[in-house]
């Protein structure tokens, strides 16, 4: 039984696939903000629907009952999909959206390679975003997950051993790695004290390192103004704290050492796996 229906095969020319599934690791709605500027850019036509009553717990999706005077219209069922697109330089790009599925991980990855296979993508880029302990007040730093080594050099990583709960997006990176398709994640590193506001930096270095790996090339300036905005909101809470104001000097000082280093070791990987479980927590537990 296969896990997805095709609506059209469309003519494409060596697109790349973009993953943005919801919900998992999307600190200041990061990934969030790229998918939006993304679909904003062009129009999209539909590839692919996937079978969310297979691969969903819809006591964990529900679908949206809507109610006019008590009168049921019709229930809004959660989805995933394949969408064909185009940048603003016309490179084809395919979007897989909707929500993560809770089953069938291995059955649901070998069908987004497949899929992405069978149309001629020449990557498949995952976007996230995640907590870390790291400043507002410089920029915001991308890294990447990835098992071709020349793909993490291009985009930064984390230095060290990691060991941290993985998406479906790291299962279908490691299946299209498998089968030769190069793959990889980027994920913005998000202040963790912000990361449970809109932080638009996130989705706008999203699309800076998007253009560096897979030379896509989407309007990052609406959310850059939006992250100024941001930033004066954050600006004028921390004032109100000392503590803050130092935990905030801390971190602009490892930041700024890390920088003088040209790159170097970014923050260690016991670090950013302490907030990402810290993060997970508050997800369950809002």
């Amino acid at each position: 039984m296969s896990l997805y229906d095709y609506v059209q095969h469309p003519d494409l020319d060596s697109p790349v696939v973009v993953v943005v599934l919801d919900g998992w690791i999307d600190a200041g709605l990061g990934a969030s903000a790229a998918l939006e500027t993304i679909v904003g850019a062009r129009s999209s036509e539909l590839v692919a629907t996937f079978d969310a009553d297979s691969l969903l717990d819809h006591r964990a999706r529900r679908p949206t009952m809507h109610l006019v005077d008590g009168i049921q219209t019709g229930l809004s069922w959660p989805t995933i999909e394949l969408r064909a697109t185009s940048d603003l330089a016309d490179n084809d790009v395919l979007l897989l959206m909707g929500a993560e599925p809770d089953h069938a991980w291995r059955a649901f990855s070998d069908a987004v390679v497949t899929l992405s296979m069978a149309l001629g993508a020449r990557m498949i880029v995952g976007l996230g975003a995640y907590p870390a302990p790291v400043p507002h007040t410089r920029i915001t730093r991308v890294v990447s997950t990835t098992g071709a080594g020349e793909l993490a050099d291009r985009a930064g990583f984390v230095h060290g051993r990691v060991d941290v709960p993985a998406g479906v997006q790291a299962a279908i990176e490691e299946h299209a790695n498998s089968l030769g398709i190069p793959a990889l994640g980027l994920w913005a590193q998000v202040p963790h004290y912000a990361s449970a506001m809109p932080y638009p930096a996130a989705g706008a270095a999203l699309l800076d390192a998007l253009h560096l790996v897979a030379d896509l090339r989407f309007d990052p300036e609406p959310l850059r103004d939006d992250a100024l905005a941001a930033r004066s909101r954050l600006d004028a809470l921390i004032a109100d704290s000392d503590e803050h104001q130092q935990l905030v000097r801390q971190l602009e000082q490892q930041a700024d050492a890390v920088s003088e280093n040209d790159g170097g070791p970014l923050p260690s990987g016991e670090e950013l796996a302490a907030e990402l479980e810290r993060y997970l927590r508050d997800q369950d537990n809002p």
